[in-house]
């Protein structure tokens, strides 16, 4: 069931991050929302490792939510590595960041993005956006069964 997979949001900006998960809560998103504030921190929960290796590696995100520019490890190096990896090669990644740059959104592309999202500046803008983002990918798409206890 869509609401017990959580969201990864990928999100260094305090305030984008706020802002994201005030527009998930406006728009009546249940799902729970995982913050990972750095790329290592995002790869880490995900392959449960780091921080994170006493997680249940056996449930995914529902859709990660990936900023470009983070530290540490970037948004495109996250996005490659979960692409190469067998447990995450299908898992939905949604590129949501300001970025317009025209190589970002190729790049993106090239390494397996499922849809890239440039953030609006205006609130309300954003509100509807992360909206349509929840009914699209928690209530529309068929994401891949995740099977609990595959090895990572």
């Amino acid at each position: 069931m869509a609401t017990e997979r959580p969201i990864l949001l990928v999100e260094d900006n305090p305030d984008d991050e706020a802002l994201t998960l005030r527009a998930f809560n406006k728009n009546g998103i249940p799902n729970p929302v995982v913050v990972a504030r750095d790329g290592v921190e995002a790869l880490d929960y995900l392959f449960g490792s780091g921080m994170h290796e006493n997680r249940a590696k056996g449930l995914l995100p529902i859709v990660v939510l990936l900023d470009l520019k983070l530290p540490r490890i970037d948004g495109l190096e996250v996005l490659r590595r979960i692409r190469a990896h067998d447990r995450t090669a299908l898992l939905p990644v949604v590129v949501l960041t300001t970025s317009k740059e025209q190589q970002d959104i190729l790049e993106a592309y090239r390494l397996g993005a499922n849809s890239y999202i440039r953030k609006p500046v205006d609130f309300e803008r954003f509100i509807q956006a992360v909206g349509q983002l929840g009914v699209y990918w928690l209530q529309l798409n068929e994401p891949p069964d995740i099977v609990p206890g595959q090895s990572g």
